[in-house]
């Protein structure tokens, strides 16, 4: 049995806010986990953030507890935006290329010698 003081979450996060990490994910790029925030629980998936692409959702550090390989305290490095209600504002690569095709600047037509 682990000691009561291996149970006390870290100093460097959030009280009562823990990771149980139960399996991987469809894609096999994360981990499925349970999160458990004060008296919440929540369902979700946590994945190593790629340059360039966009984060959805919370941006944290996992830091395993002594006492579980599966239990880890959460601090969360990048809270995210909030919603405002309406769709974001994001140009996809298949939108520029549409506008590009529409409104960009036609060559000039050159008539042989």
């Amino acid at each position: 049995m682990a000691s009561e003081s291996s149970n006390k979450p870290t100093a460097d996060h959030e009280p009562g806010d823990v990771v149980l990490v139960f399996g991987k994910s469809d894609d096999g790029n994360g981990y499925t986990v349970l999160r458990q925030r004060g008296a919440e629980i929540e369902a979700g998936t946590v994945r190593r953030p790629d340059e360039g692409k966009p984060i959805h959702g919370e941006l944290i550090r996992l830091k395993r507890r002594e006492d579980s390989p599966v239990l880890f305290d959460v601090q969360v490095d990048f809270a995210g935006r909030t919603s405002t209600g309406r769709p974001a504002k994001v140009a996809t690569d298949r939108y520029r290329r549409g506008w590009e095709s529409i409104w960009a600047k036609k060559p000039e037509a050159r008539t042989l010698n």
